[in-house]
């Protein structure tokens, strides 16, 4: 499976069509001093840009691959915070391998990587600051004791854009995969990118690969966009999940491709009685024009971290090629929270596991002190327009015994089978819903009733928020 890696990423771009970004003319370079150190300033008519630029290298910064450069991106991003609230400021990466490990980011900053700029993720584990655990979560996912930071990482910011011209962001995770299987993980592997506590947060046009973990994580943000990624793993590293929201509000993710190890996308808001005390959802969230490959995890899963709530998640134009699940849903008795209002429409999958899965029975708790009593509430799950192909079963939906998954709908499904399909193509317990048009025809407990299910027609605020895409940067005109 780990050979598609190398087969898709070099067809990435003609896999998918990323935003094209109209590029401006007329802007002119003038450089000036700014708190005592050289900083580029950009004169041009968008507002959105910022006023305040400069280079890694005017920090000291080597793109080697082998010299460290964590300190030159600290003192960048902190030398450009004092400026970053006079009309933002902006830490450019050139052309180059710069090693380095964990830094923060500021507010009214963005982080613009330049064609054939590869950050790459240092394996020394002193340039990664050890974490708490997220009070959402309460233990470690890899070790109860906390976590190491992400690779770029960032709390209580404001208008933080991490972006480039596509360039690249390798975690070089092998490392870390190997140190989790064999058990020698003190703490939580780092993240690539991590948001905390913030708003207007905006990840566009870049190539993510080898993450220790997941990819990236907004998490008590509001207002995000992900945007025009590529997301790269081998299919059997372990936990490297695309994109994570988590516990977050208005977030638009689209136009992106994932190979993975783990979910391409999952939704997750707070793990057993730490997500529930914490109690932030995840709600307004739009899913669009994604293609993903991961063939032993889902295209979309809400949960199995869902003890805050989920709601209002709306996913379209969906594409899945040898994956396990389409959308999944999943939780168990000590999770409490809902998943709710879920309506997902147009999904085109080819090699498929199942199409539609939902597990009450997912485990995986924190710790003992989980209360089993808290369960969780699954209602108003639609989907409709589903064309797929190659699939081993059509759907295995399994709620909870006294605690019925409710409102479920399916409407015009069409599913062809593999030459090897089960021959029990739905199996449904402890679920209500109805169904309209769906072959092969689903189970007792969601019979035929000419459904047509719903999709919501009004749009989120998430939908208009721009871009703060600038024009193009040419490094031949920095001064290094």
């Amino acid at each position: 499976m780990a050979s598609y890696l190398g087969s898709k990423a070099s067809n990435v771009r003609g896999v998918i069509s990323f935003v094209v970004i109209l590029l401006t003319t007329g802007w002119l370079i003038s450089i000036k001093s700014a708190e005592s150190r050289t900083t580029t300033k950009f004169h041009q008519p968008e507002s959105n840009c910022r006023k305040h630029s400069a280079l890694i290298t005017e920090y000291g910064g080597v793109g080697d691959g082998v010299t460290s450069n964590t300190k030159a991106f600290r003192s960048a991003v902190y030398d450009l915070s004092r400026v970053a609230r006079h009309g933002g400021a902006q830490l450019i990466v050139p052309p180059g391998k710069w090693l380095t490990g964990s830094f923060n980011l500021t507010s009214h900053f963005t982080l613009y990587l330049d064609k054939d700029a590869v950050l790459l993720a240092s394996q020394d584990e002193s340039e990664w600051p050890a974490l708490p655990p997220l009070p959402s979560y309460g233990k470690g996912r890899d070790a109860p004791a906390g976590r190491f930071a992400s690779l770029i990482f960032g709390t209580n910011l404001t208008d933080v854009v991490i972006t480039g011209a596509n360039g690249t962001i390798d975690g070089q995770g092998s490392y870390w995969w190997k140190k989790f299987k064999k058990g020698e993980l003190n703490l939580t592997r780092p993240y690539l990118i991590e948001i905390m506590f913030s708003h207007h947060v905006q990840i566009f046009n870049l190539t993510i690969k080898n993450s220790p973990s997941w990819n990236v994580h907004p998490v008590y943000c509001r207002n995000v966009i992900v945007q025009g990624l590529t997301i790269l793993a081998p299919t059997d590293s372990p936990n490297t999940d695309g994109i994570d929201p988590d516990s977050c509000k208005n977030v638009r993710i689209e136009d992106c491709f994932i190979v993975s190890g783990d979910d391409c996308i999952a939704v997750k808001s707070g793990w057993d009685e730490y997500g529930i005390r914490f109690g932030r959802p995840t709600k307004h969230l739009l899913i669009r024009r994604i293609t993903c490959i991961s063939p032993d995890s889902a295209t979309i899963a809400l949960g199995s971290e869902m003890s805050g709530g989920i709601k209002d998640v709306r996913a379209e134009d969906i594409t899945a090629i040898d994956t396990e699940s389409g959308v999944r849903i999943k939780t168990s008795p000590g999770r409490g929270g809902y998943v709710k209002d879920i309506f997902v429409r147009r999904m085109n999958l080819q090699t498929m596991k199942y199409v539609f899965w939902i597990t009450g029975n997912y485990g995986s708790h924190p710790d003992k002190l989980y209360d089993p009593k808290a369960l969780p509430v699954i209602k108003n799950i639609n989907y409709r327009n589903v064309v797929a192909k190659n699939v081993t079963m059509a759907a295995n939906l399994d709620g909870i015994e006294g605690d019925k998954f409710t409102g479920i709908c399916i409407s015009n499904v069409n599913i062809s089978l593999a030459k090897k399909a089960k021959k029990l193509q739905w199996n449904c317990t402890d679920v209500e819903g109805v169904t309209g048009d769906v072959s092969p025809p689903a189970c007792a407990l969601l019979p035929e009733k000419n459904a047509d299910c719903p999709f919501p027609q009004d749009r989120l605020s998430i939908e208009d928020v721009p871009l703060k895409v600038c024009p193009p940067f040419r490094t031949t005109q920095y001064r290094v």
